[in-house]
């Protein structure tokens, strides 16, 4: 898991009056929406006494927004999207607080119907940028309303699998050859090449496959002759799929936003969309369609093991069909050699016993008097690659 990209935190129709709390690459986070309705995304952790400022009150009660601020249940206290705090009640309202009472909070951008927050500390202008989704809103093109996926997984392995152009046949049978023609059968070749928007990479393949057998996208020509599928990263947790279903480029553009709860678990922000079947009445068969498609992913997904990516390609017998599992890998090592991987070892080894760690704010880099100690992170890939081997 990386600090410094943006990740994110939740649909937007899902933030409304009230506070939402997450946790987000092993950490808690809040948030919120202020007077104005703009998004906020704070540190969960009230630097008083640990309370959680997403957290439940006594007997139930939702968390509070008062006057745009989130309000900690545990003492009153009142932070600001900024993460500042401007109301201490044991000290009486609107009396100078202390410099230190301050908590991380996180630069946000709304869009494609989810709320992002750009988790570390880099300036604006030494940051990725957010993965911008150039047929959004554009004629003939629609999108389907975001749709989340909640799996018992590692990130990276997921996506992996949605790099992966030789699982079709086995995990999707609905749309691959289903173990027929098996003499004929193999991946065709490929290449990756690093796409215009930088931090990541890209392919397309002709991808061989019959026409479908049933009637799921309508009266949409499929052939095994001009059908082409690829995908590509950008950053860590965001991965591209493109499926060109004929030669009038009828297909889908789908983008997978992941959120690295932990090591284990991942909430994935889906956004689906098409420049065919425009009817809003096609939203619900194209979402159970891909919920289907999804769920024989994430059987698989499952059973994998080990849980996580092995540091060195040696640990895996790779094929030529893996090429683009290599990229994405070869990008993971450019982001570890900036010091941006959690040291998930040293975090398990303190975190909610006698610390609590914050990822840190680009507010690090120009104050101090921090209370929250900033998440670790591994500046050494070379030793621990080295060791894997």
């Amino acid at each position: 898991m990386y600090i410094n990209f943006w990740y994110p935190i939740v649909r937007s129709e899902d933030l409304g009056d009230q506070p939402v709390k997450q946790k987000v690459l092993g950490v808690n986070l809040v948030a919120f929406r202020d007077k104005e309705g703009k998004a906020a995304v704070l540190s969960d952790t009230c630097v008083h006494r640990g309370g959680s400022l997403g957290g439940a009150w006594s007997a139930g009660d939702a968390p509070r927004i008062v006057d745009g601020c989130i309000v900690c249940p545990y003492h009153g206290w009142e932070f600001n999207g900024k993460g500042e705090c401007v109301n201490i009640p044991s000290i009486g309202y609107g009396n100078k607080t202390p410099a230190r009472a301050k908590i991380d909070s996180y630069p946000v951008q709304e869009k494609y119907g989810i709320v992002f927050a750009f988790l570390g500390d880099l300036p604006e202008e030494e940051r990725p940028p957010l993965l911008d989704i150039e047929e959004y809103g554009q004629e003939g093109w629609r999108a389907n309303s975001v749709l989340i996926l909640e799996v018992g997984y590692n990130y990276e392995r997921s996506i992996e699998n949605a790099l992966d152009p030789a699982h079709n046949e086995f995990v999707h049978p609905t749309h691959g050859f289903s173990g027929e023609n098996r003499a004929d059968y193999k991946v065709n070749d490929y290449d990756c090449e690093d796409h215009t928007q930088g931090w990541g990479f890209w392919f397309m393949h002709k991808f061989w496959a019959p026409p479908l057998k049933d009637d799921t996208w309508g009266d949409t020509k499929k052939d095994s002759s001009s059908t082409m599928a690829g995908g590509g990263t950008h950053g860590p947790n965001t991965v591209i799929t493109h499926i060109i279903f004929n030669e009038e480029k009828q297909g889908f553009r789908q983008y997978f936003f992941e959120q690295p709860v932990d090591e284990n678990h991942t909430r994935i922000f889906f956004v689906n969309m098409r420049n065919f079947m425009l009817d809003p009445e096609m939203d619900g068969p194209i979402h159970a369609r891909n919920k289907v498609i999804a769920q024989q992913d994430i059987d698989v997904l499952l059973e994998v093991y080990p849980a996580q990516t092995p540091m060195s390609n040696a640990k895996e017998v790779l094929m030529p069909a893996d090429k683009a599992i290599v990229a994405y890998r070869e990008w993971l090592e450019k982001f570890d050699n900036s010091g941006w991987r959690i040291d998930t070892e040293a975090f398990h080894a303190r975190n909610n016993k006698d610390v609590a760690f914050a990822i840190p704010s680009p507010e690090r880099r120009t104050s101090k008097n921090w209370v929250l100690e900033s998440i670790p992170t591994i500046q050494d890939r070379v030793e621990r690659k080295a060791a894997a081997e």
